[in-house]
């Protein structure tokens, strides 16, 4: 494990709106059985569903055992959390959920339901209007690996434009946490930024950045996961009936979001001021929900293709996927509730 890594992963640890008992033992019975479920999820509108669950109390209603959770910066440190026995499930997006089953060799976990699509863009200083004029320029991204690193790396590929992975190449690519890109782009230490709502809006709005890149713009039908959920596996194996519960909470969550999309948006911003102690400003929760699709379909045919993007920037070993998606108990809970199956495919 690199020091970033580490150090990412206790930054976001501290982040705990009830803090989790450290291993996997101590959430567990002699069995396997667990006696609470601890849950992660970012702070951002992109894991709304997360935000609102936990705000309206859903996930405490049908699981019936404590819920403790923690927030993360981005997927790389959830994955940390995953892998120590930290977490028994988190909301995270694709491309660090495709590193934890390759480097586990499809044994620490699995994606249950998919959570949200859309809500990803590279927002430029003025002045920037083509990927050309990128070059020499500096790019933040939430994490080095995650979700957005391995988007941005490949579509400045695609451009005939070259990254390294220390900074280096026609590209300087700066990862940083998201609330770190906020005030660097407002002074001018980097020059844009691939990030996830609502900090995509805010470099709109408060910082008068623009749109360079809308990443639903390079996706069939515009639609491609940027937030699913997944299990640890062990956890999953010694609690299917946790794992269903915690499924119901999902899709009364999700349905919640679909049904009053102005509701859910404030039940989020109350969610994000209690973790964050700032709350968004009306103007970018408006702006930064109208751009994301909540679902629970996991829109796998999107997980393939980002994990080929990740190998060709050089992040990632060609994976088979084959057998990530345990969506069985999703399309069951779905079915009770006269929903359509989603699929793996």
């Amino acid at each position: 494990m690199n020091a970033r890594r580490v150090l990412a992963a206790v930054a976001a640890m501290a982040l705990t709106t009830l803090v989790a008992a450290c291993g996997g033992g101590a959430a567990s019975d002699a069995g396997g059985k667990a006696k609470e479920v601890r849950l992660g999820f970012f702070p951002n509108i992109t894991h709304a569903t997360a935000l609102v669950g936990v705000e309206k109390g859903l996930y405490a209603k049908h699981l019936g055992v404590p819920v403790k959770t923690s927030t993360f910066n981005a997927g790389p440190a959830a994955i940390e959390a995953i892998f120590s026995g930290a977490v028994d499930a988190t909301y995270i997006g694709p491309n660090p959920a495709i590193n934890a089953w390759e480097k586990s060799k499809g044994k620490a976990i699995n994606i249950i339901a998919g959570a949200a699509s859309g809500g990803v863009y590279l927002v430029v200083k003025p002045g920037i209007n083509t990927a050309a004029d990128l070059k020499g320029k500096k790019i933040a991204t939430p994490q080095l690996g995650n979700t957005q690193d391995v988007a941005l790396r490949y579509w400045l590929q695609s451009k005939g434009l070259k990254t390294d992975t220390k900074g280096g190449g026609d590209v300087h690519i700066v990862p940083q946490e998201n609330a770190q890109t906020l005030q660097t782009f407002a002074t001018g230490d980097i020059d844009g930024a691939w990030v996830p709502e609502p900090f995509a809006s805010r470099l709109v709005l408060e910082s008068k950045g623009k749109i360079l890149q809308d990443e639903r713009d390079l996706w069939p039908d515009k639609q491609f996961v940027i937030t699913h959920l997944i299990v640890r596996q062990e956890w999953a194996k010694a609690n299917p009936d946790l794992v269903k519960k915690l499924l119901e909470a999902h899709v009364e969550a999700t349905k919640f979001i679909n049904d009053d999309p102005a509701a859910a948006a404030q039940t989020a911003n109350t969610a994000i001021e209690k973790l964050t102690q700032k709350p968004l400003k009306p103007e970018v929760l408006q702006s930064a929900f109208k751009n994301i699709t909540f679902t629970n379909d996991p829109i796998a045919s999107s997980l393939t293709a980002s994990a080929d993007h990740a190998v060709q920037v050089g992040l990632l070993k060609p994976v088979d996927l084959n057998g990530i998606y345990d969506l069985k108990p999703l399309n069951e809970v779905l079915a009770a509730e006269g929903q359509k199956s989603v699929s793996d495919r």
